[in-house]
This record gives structure tokens, sequence and C-alpha cells, in this order.
């Protein structure tokens, strides 16, 4: 099948994004399903699943347009220590056609929603898909006086935390083979895993924390140092605001597209041809010099003021405290930092009952002041109490909380959040599972610095002695912003290469990408058709002979 699909989708609610994947995948199923019917759906109601799993039905219908079982249902309903109600709310979709294969969708932002179960083509192939909502609903109305903190309020509740952290993928797994065994008489012969953002970050969990449960997990962009990365958010905002308190005024888009232009003049032809591309970005990162840029006298479209040239350069260099210790990690420059998607996370949003402030500046500073922080931080939820709590974030005294614990809360946001190897990668019950891992991450992503996810690659390949790749692989995409977007070969058929390396043994030694052509971030002298091979890290798309525009003329070579 040609790819058709981009591979994630946005749903905005007003707390938050969510991100999850789309799949699309060739692989035809050799596996024949059971007979379903209608009866097998609605007798979902009515079945004796049992006690232990604490599940309750709430629905079973039959879509009969698209040919499938609907379930919906809660599992834990209780109430927390905070007096509100929690439960892990979710939603099956069996199609009526299974292919004996099962995928848990996992989605963004701070959860709290459950997206429909399609995993965007998925179930429409045949797949079982799952959907939670991670044990907290971010639409509760007991929760709407809070305003734009209202879907972090979970984080008052320790058990939520460690639902929305990793115990709730432990807990809906199994329940979700219940399921599949009750309706369709047949266990999965197949379980996947897929998602991207936090998303991508419950898929790094599971691959160290359940290693057993997954045949196949596909990663987006994780934000799998999430406590971390929510701490770049104070930094970003202070940064920001040593040039102008009025944050979409700091850098305006000619000044990005400046900068960005710059990156592109002094590295693009590092790969062998100039053609909008960074694919040499370490490379890039000994050549590119942000002082290159800086006004002579007094600013003009064609430079930087000195405290602008200051303020970025800090950003880039990421957080630190008074000893000039690391508390996350820096980033490196790309071609895709003057790309509408990289303002919207970093200098200023297009909603005005946000008073158009960043997304960091919303839901990343509810997140950071309510879950990653222990004690939780009770901030008001509007924009201007949000940006406060990040303008006067101190990063000697308040970045250690993302590691403290306090009274009934056990476990401090790095270890309900992170992967419990996060700082040594093993993977060692996955790979003795022989689970397959596939991880994409755009090289311009504005909200988890690749360079994080690069350096825990090679880490976990160091671990296996440089056979990492025989199990798990990196993809690094040029351009690309978080999940998708950016000036970049974004649409890539990811899950049809884990299905095809899981069921067929077929490990991937490219990912064939093209250009999404309605993408408003292609450069006027793109091709509509432009198609680049993504290399498994530590290699690199090079350019040898032929039209640019085609992957063919690519090799992938170490760099």
């Amino acid at each position: 099948m040609q790819h058709s699909f981009c591979h994630r989708f946005f749903a905005f609610n007003r707390n938050a994004i969510l991100v999850s994947l789309l799949f699309a995948t060739s692989i035809s199923p050799a596996w024949a399903a059971p007979a379903t019917s209608a009866k097998n759906c609605t007798a979902l109601m009515e079945y004796k699943f049992p006690s232990s799993l604490h599940l309750v039905v709430q629905n079973a219908t039959v879509n009969e347009a698209d040919a499938f079982c609907q379930l919906n249902g809660i599992v834990n309903s209780r109430t927390g220590i905070d007096g509100k109600h929690y439960g892990i709310e979710f939603e099956m979709r069996l199609p009526l056609s299974w292919n004996g294969r099962f995928v848990y969708q996992m989605n963004g932002g701070n959860d709290g929603t459950v997206v429909p179960a399609e995993g965007g083509s998925a179930r429409a192939q045949g797949y079982a898909v799952l959907s939670t909502n991670a044990g907290h609903s971010g639409n509760a109305a007991e929760n709407q006086q809070y305003g734009l903190a209202a879907g972090n309020r979970f984080g008052l509740d320790p058990q939520a935390r460690d639902d929305y952290g990793y115990a709730a993928t432990a807990t809906m797994t199994p329940i979700a083979h219940h399921i599949i065994k009750a309706f369709y008489g047949a266990s999965a012969e197949y379980t996947y895993l897929a998602g991207c953002s936090n998303g991508g970050r419950h898929g790094m969990v599971a691959a160290s924390r359940y290693g057993d449960m997954f045949d196949g997990i596909l990663v987006g962009a994780p934000g799998f140092n999430l406590p971390k990365s929510a701490v770049q958010h104070a930094w970003d905002i202070q940064s920001t605001q040593q040039v102008d308190p009025q944050l979409r005024n700091a850098f305006s888009r000619s000044d990005m597209k400046l900068l960005a232009n710059k990156v592109i003049e002094m590295c693009d032809g590092l790969d062998g041809i100039k053609d909008g591309l960074v694919n040499k970005v370490r490379h890039c990162q000994d050549v590119f010099d942000i002082n290159s840029l800086r006004c002579d006298k007094q600013k003009t479209a064609s430079c930087l003021t000195d405290v602008q040239i200051k303020s970025f350069a800090r950003m880039m260099s990421g957080p630190k405290n008074s000893k000039g210790q690391s508390l996350y990690n820096h980033w490196w420059y790309d071609a895709g930092i003057a790309d509408d998607d990289w303002r919207f996370w970093k200098f200023e949003s297009p909603i005005p009952a946000w008073n158009n402030h960043p997304l960091i500046a919303t839901m990343g500073a509810g997140s950071l002041a309510y879950l990653f922080t222990t004690p939780a931080t009770e901030v008001e939820g509007t924009p201007e109490k949000l940006l406060q709590f990040l303008s006067e974030f101190d990063f000697d005294r308040d970045a250690p909380k993302i590691y403290a614990t306090h009274g009934k809360f056990k476990k401090s946001a790095m270890e309900y959040m992170t992967p419990p190897d996060v700082d040594n990668p093993r993977l060692t019950k996955f790979y003795k599972n022989d689970g397959k891992l596939i991880i994409y991450h755009g090289q311009s992503d504005p909200v988890f610095t690749t360079v994080d996810i690069v350096e825990w690659y090679e880490k976990l390949n160091k671990n296996y002695a440089g056979q990492a790749q025989d199990f798990a692989r990196l993809f690094v995409v040029p351009g690309m912003n978080h999940c998708s977007g950016g000036p970049a070969t974004d649409q890539f058929d990811a899950f049809g290469a884990l299905v095809a390396w899981v069921e067929k043994g077929e490990a991937p030694a490219t990912l064939t990408a093209t250009v999404n052509p309605e993408n408003k971030s292609l450069p006027a002298d793109w091709s509509k058709t432009r198609s680049r091979p993504l290399c498994p890290w530590p290699s690199v798309a090079i350019y040898k002979a032929g039209d640019i525009e085609v992957a063919s003329s690519f090799a992938c070579e170490v760099h």
C-alpha cells in the first residue's frame, strides 16, 4: 500500500494537545479470525469478567457502517486523596473482521481524554485498538473552575500520578486481552503499542517496565525525561524575557527566519548537496556560530541584537543551576526552528484565551507545577499566573523538586514518569522477549531536544556492544518539528516497518519519507513529491547522484 496517512494527529481541547500516531501498514494477515457478530458485541455488557479486574463495561455497540464493536468502560473507579473521582476510562474498537492483532494506542499531552480508538488506519485494517484516559479526566466538571490548570489537577492525587506515568499501561494491557478473548474467542497473536510525544514516553516506559507485554513498540518524539524538559520551559521563558517581557515580541518571524537561513547557509551542504535539509546535524553544531548574526550597530533585518543572541544561545544550551550543572540537555540548531509550530510552543500562540502565550506557558507551566513538582505547586489557572510561575522559577530551589517525595507522594516525578533504567538503558526483558522498538524524532523538535534521545540510544547501543540495532532503531528526521511538520519529509510508514520487523524479521534498513504536499512550511523550491531515506542512527542520508528530489539519490552513511 502506498503510504497515504500522516503518522500523527492533533486533537485539541481547551487544556492540552493530545498527540497520537496514525498507522499505515501493508502487512496482510495470514491469520484467520473467528466469526463475530453484533450479538458478540452486545453480549459483552453481560459478560462476567474476573472481579479482580475491577472492570465496569458501560457500553457495547456495533458500528455497522465501519463493522466494528465499540466497548466503553472504566477500571478502578475510586475517590482520590483530594476528594475527586478517578478511574481509567477506556474505549476498545474490535473489528468484526479481525486480523489477530492488538494495538494499544497511547495518547499525548496530559492524557485525560479517551481519544477515539482508531489508531489512525489500524482499526480499519483489522487491528483491535485500545485507547484510555490514563486514569484521570482532564475535562472533569469539578475541575473547570481552575481554568487552564484544570487538566493538571490530578497531580494532587498520588495514584493518579502513577496511573498517568506508568501504571495504567500495566492495568489495561491484560484487561484488553481479556476483552479480546471474550469477544473473539481467541487471543491476539501479536501485541503492539504506539504513540507520539507523551504517547512516545508511554512507549519508552513500557519497553523498560513491561518488556514482556508487547511484541513491538513504536515511539515518536518521546518525552521520556518529561519532568526535566518541563524545567526547560521555565528556562525558555526567562531567557526570552531577557529580550522582551512580551514573549511574542522577543523574536519576530523574520528574526527566526534569519536564524534558520544562517543554519542552512552554514550546514546544508555538509551532506553533499544543498537541498534545504541539514543531515550532518552533529557536524553542523561545530560549524554554526550564532554570533555571526550579531549587529555591528543598530538592529536591522539582517542581524540580531546582542541580547537576542545571548538569549537564544542560553535557550539552546539548556537549563542549568547556579553551579553550572545541566538540568536537562542542550539543543541542536536545525533548519526547522523558524516554523510556526516551533513558535507556537516557544514564543506565542494564536489563542486569545491564553493571552496568546505559547504552549509551554500554559500546558507546560501547569504540568511542571502540579505534576512534576512534589509537593504540587497549586498555581492559579490564568495565563498570567501560569506565566508568572515560570518567570519566578528558581533553578536552585525549585528544579530539585522533580526528584522530591513528600508524605503520601512516595515517588518523585522522575520515578513515576521516566523509564526506570533511563540513565543506563538496557531494556533487558524486552530484548530477551524478542521485542522490537522503532523510535523517530524530529531534528527541530521544540519540546524535547533531539540530543536527549540520541544520547539515550547511544547508551543503549554501548550496553549492547554496538548491536542495539538488532532490536531497537532510532530515526532522526531533519527539519521536522514535534511529531510532524516543519520543512521536512515527515510522512513515513514507521508502523508498517515495525510490523514487518516483528512478524517477518525484516529489520528496517531505511524508512522512505515523503513531504506532505499540503504542508505550508515547505520551501517553494521543493518538489511536492520530494522523498528521502530516513536512516537508522548514527547513519544519515548522503547525496550520491541523480535527482535531489528522489530518495534513491541518497545513501545512508555513518557520520
